[in-house]
């Protein structure tokens, strides 16, 4: 009689763990207490940093304000920060504004080879638990950087691109829910035991569909990339925290995780190289705040104005090659920060292309822009296709003279990182016009010493916004 009052799976005694769940448990229950490579620290700097600024540049954009909206009419108590607003609410409610405000715009950060963006599920999820429960810069540093270390791990086992292209799932998504639930178990210093059933809850949350390509107003993107799976990562922490039990090995064992999703993955690759390899390493920050196939040309033009400066009436023609598929996604789009056409006509007119450039949308129709945008020709390229975000530039200036770019490795990726300067530069962008100058320069510089912060909760006064 009393077995039968035990929550199910306790009263049979311990469950069988396999050797997979063993190793990613025990990595993520040391988590907090893991002294990091100096390289990590201020890889992790340059992303928390960069998501912040994504978060309160989003807060303009439509996706932004209907974050904000819905947290400032859910209420609740008021224990972690809406961020570019004066809203306070409940750890899961702000992780999934904040989630939305990271990816309301296409200047987040991204990992190619899991087909994800971590830091917009990631960073919402370790600050809503962080400030919740008051945890210091150190240890919120680590928990983002075992966030980094999880989720794209996930997709990478299950396999991509075929996760998305096949099975019509949404990587981002999945890959997202398990790096912010990483990261808010690690910020709530969850215990060994507590680490695997966080990853039960977790796999059970996990979801997201591949239709979110369809949508053009950015908004349901914005949830399944970043608010839900923030929202549901912290949710997982947070039901383990209060005392929820679950199964031991979601990884193995009769209907598990991987044969739920991909009963060809191999659960290894889950582990592999831990410890070695951290993946926030191998995460790209966008120079410019455009779509992804569109930074290779962009930073083909910056480059050959540089070597050989010329106006945009010196242009006669723009050639740019991308692979068939990148081609197809940014052809004469109607918004501005994917439409590579304009975005050509922005960079030989500004010389730069910012923020506000970005997303201006009259700019589409005025004269100036439209006459250098007749100037750009967009040729997909099937050899391109089997290379990761190259483009071939050329410009055809009106004496004849032809100059050519080809972008190999895109700025901002791990084979041409930006360095700290660059990445301040482009935060500068996109947080002063919202925080003012002042408040900007204050965040920067709090972000980037992070480890001499007592307690996160220091950063909402720099975060928030009076409306």
């Amino acid at each position: 009689m009393a077995a039968s009052t035990l929550p199910s799976g306790r009263a049979s005694g311990a469950q069988p763990v396999g050797p997979v769940m063993a190793t990613l448990s025990a990595y993520m229950r040391d988590a907090r207490e893991r002294v990091l490579p100096a390289e990590v620290i201020e890889k992790a700097k340059h992303h928390i940093l960069d998501t912040l600024a994504a978060m309160i540049s989003g807060a303009d954009l439509a996706p932004g304000r209907a974050a904000i909206g819905f947290a400032r009419g859910y209420g609740g108590a008021r224990l972690a920060t809406v961020v570019a607003s004066d809203v306070q609410c409940g750890a899961i409610e702000a992780a999934l504004a904040n989630g939305v405000l990271a990816h309301a715009d296409e200047t987040d950060d991204s990992h190619a080879p899991s087909l994800s963006h971590p830091g917009c599920a990631v960073v919402p999820a370790a600050l809503a638990v962080g400030e919740q429960l008051g945890i210091d810069g150190t240890h919120f540093l680590r928990a983002v950087a075992l966030g980094y270390d999880v989720g794209p791990r996930v997709t990478m086992c299950l396999g991509v691109p075929a996760l998305s292209r096949a099975a019509h799932r949404s990587s981002h998504s999945i890959a997202g829910v398990f790096g912010a639930a990483a990261a808010a178990g690690c910020a709530a210093s969850l215990d060994l035991q507590q680490m695997r059933w966080l990853l039960d809850y977790t796999s059970q949350q996990s979801s997201g569909i591949a239709a979110w390509q369809r949508d053009s107003d950015h908004i349901e993107k914005a949830f399944v990339f970043g608010g839900m799976p923030a929202r549901s990562g912290v949710t997982s922490a947070l039901l383990v925290r209060a005392g929820w039990t679950g199964i031991d090995d979601i990884f193995s064992g009769a209907d598990n995780f991987i044969l739920a999703n991909a009963p060809n993955a191999d659960p290894a690759r889950l582990v592999d190289k831990l410890g070695e390899r951290y993946e926030l390493m191998r995460t790209n920050i966008k120079k410019w705040s455009v779509g992804s196939p569109i930074q290779a040309p962009l930073d083909a033009l910056e480059l050959m104005m540089k070597r050989r400066p010329f106006a945009a009436d010196e242009v006669s023609k723009v050639v740019v090659r991308l692979g068939t598929r990148e081609a197809s996604v940014v052809n004469n789009r109607d918004i501005p920060d994917i439409c590579l056409q304009h975005m050509v006509a922005v960079m030989l007119i500004d010389k730069t292309v910012s923020f506000h450039a970005a997303h201006d949308v009259p700019r589409l129709k005025d004269e100036t822009a439209l006459r250098q945008r007749g100037k750009v020709e967009l040729l997909p390229d099937d050899e391109l296709d089997r290379r990761v975000r190259e483009a071939i530039v050329t410009v055809v200036l009106a004496d004849g003279t032809e100059i050519t770019e080809h972008v190999k490795a895109v700025r901002g990726t791990a084979d041409n990182p930006m360095p700290r300067a660059e990445v301040v530069a482009k935060c500068r962008d996109l947080i002063a016009p919202v925080m003012g100058a002042e408040k900007c320069t204050q965040l920067i510089d709090r972000v980037l010493a992070i480890e001499s912060m007592g307690n996160i909760q220091a950063l909402r006064p720099l975060l928030q916004k009076a409306q």
